[in-house]
């Protein structure tokens, strides 16, 4: 199986299952506050987005899951530690689902990264070679 390939179904793994843990999960948000539920809502809408466009061979993909997963993984260090706008604290710093998540957020940033950075680099050689 070719790398690009690999990079690419654990891409979107990673950004499935952020995705489905956040869907999982929203039902409970709404109870904390409405606008947390909705945030659940759209992380699940954009990494379908973000998948489809991994799957496609979009440039935009990528992207798009990078920002998303940084977000979401500030969000959550950010819920822990001043706590959201209009709430305390959330004490469950070690919440499975939680956990999990910023597991794959950091695993899929970190991804993310060096799928574009080839790119990039793949891009430059890429015009040198015609240029020459």
């Amino acid at each position: 199986m070719r790398r690009q390939t690999v990079e690419k179904w654990i891409g979107l793994v990673l950004i499935l299952g952020i995705g489905a843990i956040h869907l999982i999960a929203m039902p409970d948000q709404f109870d904390d506050a409405a606008y947390k539920g909705v945030l659940f809502l759209i992380n699940g809408a954009l990494a379908a987005a973000a998948a489809t466009g991994i799957w496609r061979s979009q440039r935009w993909g990528w992207p798009l899951g990078l920002g998303l997963s940084a977000a979401t993984a500030a969000g959550y260090v950010w819920s822990r530690t001043v706590g959201l706008p209009g709430l305390p604290v959330d004490p469950n710093v070690f919440e499975p689902l939680g956990v999990a998540s910023v597991a794959g957020e950091l695993a899929f940033v970190l991804l993310a990264a060096v799928v574009m950075l080839k790119r990039t680099a793949s891009a430059r050689v890429t015009q040198i070679t015609r240029a020459a």
